[in-house]
């Protein structure tokens, strides 16, 4: 769903588009990684992507499944953190999953001394939600899994300018340029590939090869992976729309292989049912982790800033409603510090974003990718990569 009309709409007419895209988007699977069934504690739609066996895979991404939210949006996650909010204490919004980012707001709550009531849910849940709240939202920050719905709320007029301290930190790439929201950790889209089956001299310099026939029958997607549709919207922005169209055609003329989630995807490629995939980064390191050891399979990272190459971030915003505008700060420069950017980088496999942060071995370090030139902030068009994907068939 595009977040950016949600606005001009009654609230009932929010609530109904809100729990339709949710709708649509479990009737395909899920719209990034709900065909594992984890979930955040509670029992409810995890906002994290889930793995086949049901845990909480690292590096967290929205899903939009079969939970709506409420008009007075009740947390589709159910979590909070301990204590409730009050004058002393800070609420957020988290469309990060609270078994990947539970123990780090838990880590700031006794440091800090400040009581944080935590809100989980899908992110575009909860973008509409502090939409449709307006003014009278209790939430102080937004802490979203993508930079598209943080975009969105800027467009809106919803966010307040952040600290120069912490906004500095933070290449000029994963943060607003109008510094109304930072990025907080970042992970690139790649192309797993088989190691038994090819080289990386075997694979295209651009993503936009992978429509040639010689790719029939050896490629597997997950086209209802919200990475995976952030990618495609990426497309549309960088390539324009008849280009995205005209990939997502001919990718689909070479009869790709379906998957529900990102980790499938890969679980595909070493197991040799296809030989590339279009996945995130870190999926490789969760699944050399479970397995105790080296798997055949190695991530690509295009060049010259190719479509393929995206990175996007989680990141912080603080509402200009906020109760606790100090709190809210404390707690962004926290998850901007090198103890939080440190279990980011080893506990889920995501880029810190901050100097000095050593990453996982095994990374290409964030100054080696050669990112498209794309404002993060621009990725809120949802509705119309959704459109685009069901035209197309792909959906």
């Amino acid at each position: 769903m595009s977040y950016r009309f949600l606005h001009r709409l009654p609230s009932a007419s929010i609530i109904l588009l809100v729990v339709l895209a949710a709708f649509l988007a479990a009737g395909c699977g899920g719209q990034e990684e709900q065909s594992g069934g984890g979930s955040a504690s509670g029992g409810s739609t995890s906002s994290g992507e889930t793995t086949s066996s049901g845990g909480s895979a690292s590096g967290g991404e929205t899903t939009v499944s079969g939970g709506s939210a409420s008009g007075g949006g009740s947390a589709s996650g159910g979590g909070s953190a301990s204590g409730e909010a009050s004058g002393e204490g800070l609420v957020v919004y988290s469309g990060r999953n609270e078994e990947l980012v539970g123990p780090i707001i838990e880590r700031f709550e006794e440091q800090s001394g400040v009581d944080v009531e935590v809100r989980y849910g899908d992110t575009a849940e909860l973008a509409a939600t502090i939409l449709e709240e307006g003014q009278n939202s209790p939430a102080d920050v937004f802490f979203s899994q993508d930079a598209g719905a943080l975009g969105a709320l800027t467009n809106e007029g919803i966010l307040s300018p952040l600290p120069e301290e912490a906004l500095s930190q933070v290449e000029e790439r994963f943060r607003d340029p109008n510094g109304e929201w930072v990025g907080v950790s970042g992970r690139a889209r790649v192309a797993a590939y088989n190691t038994e089956a090819l080289s990386e001299a075997d694979l295209p310099g651009s993503i936009l090869e992978f429509t040639d026939p010689q790719w029939s029958g050896r490629i597997g997607w997950a086209p209802t992976n919200g990475s995976f549709q952030a990618f495609v919207t990426a497309l549309r922005v960088i390539e324009g729309e008849d280009a995205a169209r005209e990939w997502l055609e001919g990718v689909q003329a070479n009869d790709p292989r379906r998957y529900d989630n990102n980790l499938a995807v890969l679980e595909g490629v070493t197991s040799g049912e296809i030989e590339v995939g279009f996945v995130n980064h870190y999926y490789l390191f969760q699944l050399q982790e479970e397995s105790g050891g080296n798997v055949p399979a190695a991530n690509y990272f295009f060049q010259n800033g190719d479509p393929g190459s995206l990175v996007n971030v989680a990141g912080i915003g603080i509402l200009n409603t906020a109760d606790n505008t100090p709190a809210a700060e404390e707690f962004l420069q926290f998850m901007l510090s090198e103890e939080a950017q440190s279990y980011f980088a080893n506990e889920t496999f995501e880029y810190p974003l901050i100097e000095g942060v050593p990453i996982n071995e095994g990374l290409v370090p964030l100054s080696e990718i050669q990112t498209p030139d794309v404002d993060l902030g621009n990725l809120d068009d949802l509705e119309g990569t959704l459109d685009l994907l069901r035209e197309t068939g792909v959906l």
